[in-house]
């Protein structure tokens, strides 16, 4: 069966992984790329080989499509994905999937109540790297986990950094960027979920328009395990990492906060020292083939809507804590969401 996809967003992101991703898959194809700037919409399409280039959405969703990849930005995704469902196109979006968690969680309600395929493009619970340290959490190779940490501070290209850095409105700064990405990771290795977050915030220079570019969280979860992230904008020569600790052992990863199938994982026990192998496939190719997959009811998306909800709220919490100087619960109400 052919998937045939829209792209609602003439993104960086879609040009450098997931129009290759899309077309890597058996019948995955790209029959159309919208943006709201008719010229943009033309040379992106030109340049891509995609034959169709509008710029509206209702054009798009009236097209011969029937998914679409959400990459605008962040104030515009809930919108887009309501449209989207409503016309009867699955989704994958970027995250944050809306602003704020209660809009999140309309569009995981329109999506169940049409019968559509929504997915979350959380890419990192698709590397190799992570998948090889749940299996080893989930198999009891370094015991009970007790604690973990999460480097993921970087330096924000100048390709992008605009409306991440200037704009409050459209969802700006680096917790609704990168920290939805470590509360979901965290979740997806530890296969636990987040009850409670303390964080600090910070401008390093780089944001402005009240924004931050820094942030450090503390993560209280279900089972007792406690975790810190760090994630930033503004920091050149940092490399990221991932960290997990239990009673009878330490997985150890380096340079796997990463949109590429990169890095290492070490095992470090009483009996000493192992790597990890694992599979190095493209993050979203992963992605998309398991969303195909899913279109054709087999299993579910790589990162659901729930998914998606669950790392925002937590996000959300972060920003809260951050601004009120105490933690914050994170919502258990979603617990019924899993």
């Amino acid at each position: 069966m052919s998937v045939k996809w829209g792209l609602i967003g003439a993104s960086t992101i879609a040009r450098q992984f997931m129009i290759n991703a899309i077309r890597a898959q058996e019948g995955g194809e790209i029959a159309a790329v919208m943006s709201s700037n008719p010229e943009r919409a033309t040379a992106y399409a030109r340049e891509n080989g995609i034959p169709s280039a509008v710029s509206t959405l209702d054009a798009l969703l009236k097209s011969d499509i029937d998914a679409v990849y959400i990459s605008t930005t962040n104030e515009l995704h809930l919108d887009q994905a309501l449209a989207a469902i409503k016309a009867g196109k699955h989704v994958l979006c970027e995250k944050p999937l809306a602003l704020t968690s209660a809009d999140a969680r309309k569009m995981v309600a329109a999506a169940r109540a049409a019968g559509i395929v929504l997915g979350t493009n959380h890419h990192l619970r698709n590397a190799g790297a992570h998948r090889a340290m749940r299996e080893a959490i989930a198999s009891g190779r370094i015991g009970k986990p007790i604690a973990a940490r999460v480097f993921h501070s970087v330096y924000l290209p100048e390709t992008l950094q605009g409306w991440r850095i200037t704009k409050p409105e459209a969802g700006g700064g680096v917790v609704l960027d990168i920290t939805v990405h470590d509360a979901d990771t965290l979740r997806f290795v530890l296969g636990d979920d987040p009850v409670e977050v303390s964080a600090f915030t910070q401008s390093a220079g780089m944001a402005g328009g009240g924004l931050e570019d820094g942030a450090m969280c503390i993560w209280r979860f279900k089972s007792g395990l406690i975790a810190q992230s760090h994630e930033g904008f503004t920091t050149k020569f940092a490399g990221t990492g991932f960290e997990v600790h239990g009673s009878e052992g330490s997985l150890i990863a380096s340079d796997v906060m990463t949109q590429k199938p990169d890095g290492s994982v070490l095992l470090r026990t009483a009996k000493g020292e192992e790597q990890l192998s694992f599979d190095r496939e493209d993050l979203y190719v992963r992605s998309v083939r398991q969303l195909h997959a899913a279109i054709l009811g087999k299993g579910q998306p790589a990162a659901t809507g729930e998914d998606g909800v669950w790392s925002l709220t937590a996000a959300e919490a972060a920003l809260q804590s951050a601004s009120s100087g105490k933690a914050v619960k994170i919502d258990p109400k979603l617990g019924s969401m899993k």
